[in-house]
């Protein structure tokens, strides 16, 4: 459960300690400058809570509204906009292959990195050459297509395998 923290709790009904305000009823319309006691009234004639939407202003501003009602749709459009966000954040998935690779190892690793792909992640394959692995660089290269290819249903290449130092990598994005 998502809770707001007390820094953002507006002052209700007698938390509000302003002796004047301008008054907003439930449906919006303005009811004038009020005296605190006569907002209070009105507010609990309505069933309903007074809400100091804005301290800083002259004369500072308080709604006539249920604040439980309030409280959860600002709660729920939080969760919304933080949901878009992760589904906009979404992280590269790294995997590390090498040149002798095991059969069973490598359809290991593209089952998984499918299951990314369909999850819209980017995969990151690459292969890390040791000693003379280095004269056969031609064969990592191999390895990653030979993946790229086993990936081909869910993502396309976006990098061409190319050799960093001792490292090929290549990546490869989610189909749209």
């Amino acid at each position: 459960m998502l809770c707001i923290a007390k820094t953002e709790e507006l002052p209700i009904n007698e938390q509000i300690r302003v002796a004047e305000l301008m008054v907003i009823g439930p449906n919006g319309e303005k009811m004038g400058v009020k005296k605190i006691e006569d907002a209070l009234t009105l507010a609990s004639y309505a069933g309903l809570d007074l809400v100091l939407m804005s301290e800083n202003s002259t004369p500072a501003v308080a709604k006539i509204m249920d604040y439980n009602k309030y409280r959860y749709e600002r709660q729920k459009k939080l969760k919304e906009t933080q949901k878009k966000q992760r589904e906009s954040n979404k992280d590269i998935k790294e995997y590390r292959l090498s040149v002798r690779i095991d059969v069973h190892d490598f359809e290991t690793r593209v089952k998984n990195a499918s299951d990314y792909l369909k999850k819209g992640h980017k995969i990151k394959a690459f292969i890390r050459f040791k000693g003379r692995e280095m004269a056969h660089t031609e064969l990592g290269k191999d390895v990653l297509l030979k993946f790229a290819e086993s990936l081909a249903e869910f993502g396309q290449i976006e990098a061409e395998p190319k050799l960093e130092g001792r490292q090929m990598s290549m990546l490869i994005a989610p189909k749209k």
